[in-house]
């Protein structure tokens, strides 16, 4: 039998659809996050738009009090990046990624002639009780490291605590408006559980499933792309049986869930603004589903500091605010031509975001910098 094709448009609305960008739903954080599988977060802000970019009457307070109650953590997570889980999934899907994580320490040469001949089991046994001590940063574990391994060097020592340990960051980083440390410790120390390790197939299998829940229809190489674990065609392989399956225009196949979403190409898609680090931007290996061919570089080359604006549901161009005595200015920054229609409907969306990210201003404003 033939597969059916997905175009660049249909992958684009069944992304949206999935990522909850075709309309605002009425879930609370804990239910979009675990539905998200995460949600990017080395900057501590990112998160907060990403929500609010998704949700209903999404309020600060409501991801800063699952952070602060220890219901949702950052972390090292997939791509070895920070991530922002609730409590129980980092518990469920820390293990699936230690591989990822492990592979970041001794893929890299360097760190791993720095580690060849150190005792790597006592420096993690020496950096655990450090940090359930007290939190701490990694120079901070560096320091303490350092006079214990001499001869080695203690930045790569508290790199491999900092990876191959699960840990977390606590607050007051992470909370909207706060400011603090980048200080860590133990998932166990903070959450009163340990983590499991040797995770089973079923676990790596649901895994894959809630990938293309959140992220398909998608190719063994765009799971790969995001969780950054390696092995997975025997994975889909397994699981075939299971999935439907498509191909794109380039003839790739995709797999998804029999019972995923997958909107009409020609649904109306409004337009959004989405923090720098979003993963809907970054969790495929093809990325011409969400991010135009002609501007993939620009987009990748550029986007740090600055967020994704969406138009018809694909990046159109850059944002970010400007703090300026007391006046923050919304700067939208087109990669082409705008119709009078999509301005307005930007500035609309735009009035809202500065409502939500900026109302500390005595003035608001919104400039394109055509």
């Amino acid at each position: 039998m033939t597969a059916d094709v997905l175009d660049r448009r249909a992958l684009n609305r069944a992304l949206l659809e999935r990522q909850l960008l075709l309309r605002r739903r009425k879930l609370s954080a804990t239910e979009a996050i675990e539905r998200l599988v995460g949600m990017q977060a080395q900057n501590p802000d990112d998160p907060y738009i990403g929500l609010w970019s998704r949700l209903n009457d999404f309020h600060h307070a409501e991801l800063a009090e699952l952070i602060t109650d220890r219901q949702a953590v950052r972390a090292s997570m997939m791509r070895a990046t920070i991530h922002l889980h609730t409590a129980r999934d980092y518990l469920r899907l820390r293990p699936v990624v230690q591989p990822v994580l492990e592979r970041s320490v001794n893929n890299h040469t360097t760190r791993r002639e720095f580690l060849d001949d150190a005792d790597v089991p006592a420096v993690l046994a020496t950096g655990r009780t450090l940090l359930e001590s007290e939190p701490r940063t990694q120079a901070e574990l560096r320091d303490l490291l350092e006079p214990r391994w001499p001869d080695h060097d203690a930045a790569t020592l508290a790199y491999a605590v900092r990876t191959l340990l699960p840990l977390v960051y606590v607050p007051p980083r992470g909370i909207w408006g706060e400011s603090g440390p980048v200080a860590m410790t133990t998932a166990e120390n903070w959450l009163g559980e340990s983590v499991d390790s040797d995770p089973e197939f079923d676990e790596i299998a649901d895994v894959i499933r809630r990938y293309l829940a959140a992220f398909g229809p998608a190719t063994v190489a765009d799971a790969r792309t995001w969780s950054g674990l390696t092995g997975l065609r025997s994975v889909f392989e397994r699981l075939r049986p299971d999935l439907r399956t498509f191909v794109d225009e380039n003839g790739r196949e995709l797999f998804d869930l029999p019972e995923a979403a997958l909107p009409d190409r020609d649904t109306d898609a409004p337009p959004r603004f989405l923090p720098e680090f979003d993963n809907v931007l970054l969790s495929h290996d093809d990325r011409s589903r969400i991010i135009p061919p002609e501007h993939y570089q620009r987009v990748m080359d550029e986007s740090y500091a600055r967020g994704a604006v969406l138009v018809d549901g694909f990046v159109a161009g850059f944002w970010n605010v400007r703090h300026q005595r007391g006046n923050n200015t919304l700067l939208i920054d087109p990669f082409e031509p705008l119709s009078e229609q999509n301005r307005a409907a930007l500035i609309d969306e735009g009035t809202r975001l500065l409502t939500f990210a900026a109302n500390d201003a005595k003035t608001q404003g919104i400039e394109f910098q055509d």
